[in-house]
């Protein structure tokens, strides 16, 4: 009698992190792929502001199959006001919460995740308590630089970018269609 190999299947949590290009980009190829099962996906961008991104124009082509929520109000570095863009994290960690508790989606991207605990905005027992108690077959995306060794352990998939070389080295700014 012939036995049959069982797979295993979970959800899995990826996390996309380091100082290269691509974190966002890979996660969005998740997305897509998860899209083109008709898997529903989530995604809430943490630190990004309202200006225009090509993948917010796409992401209205998928709806509602992908909800996508930009609620950062732009890059901290270059903020105004720090204890505003906390209070704007915190709103957006526990919608997070909420999307993941819920458990309406194949596939949830917390896109800049990282970057809350960093600039101590959150406590990253927080995140990693979630990610423990996440849906069973819900898969988790985090990007962002900065991603501490606890949560790398946390997760089942990891990937660093690391930049060799960036066009805003020779002068070349950000292009429509290429870095945003």
């Amino acid at each position: 009698m012939a036995h049959e190999k069982q797979t295993k299947t979970k959800g899995l949590v990826a996390v996309f992190t380091g100082n290269g290009k691509g974190k966002t980009t890979a996660a969005l190829g998740l997305a897509f792929r998860a899209l083109g099962h008709n898997h529903p996906v989530c995604i809430i961008q943490f630190i990004k502001g309202s200006w225009k991104y090509g993948e917010m124009e796409s992401a209205k082509k998928f709806a509602p199959l992908l909800d996508f929520h930009v609620m950062g109000r732009g890059f901290t570095w270059k903020s105004d006001d720090l204890e505003k863009d906390k209070a704007v994290a915190l709103e957006a960690w526990e919608f997070a919460k909420r999307v993941i508790e819920e458990n309406h989606y194949s596939m949830v991207i917390l896109d800049e995740l990282t970057y809350l605990p960093h600039y101590g905005m959150l406590a990253e027992e927080e995140i990693l308590t979630v990610l423990k108690n996440k849906p069973e077959h819900l898969h988790v995306v985090i990007t962002g630089r900065h991603a501490s060794q606890e949560l790398i352990d946390a997760a089942d998939l990891v990937t660093e970018m690391i930049e060799i070389k960036h066009p805003y080295q020779s002068g070349i700014q950000a292009q429509k269609g290429f870095e945003f």
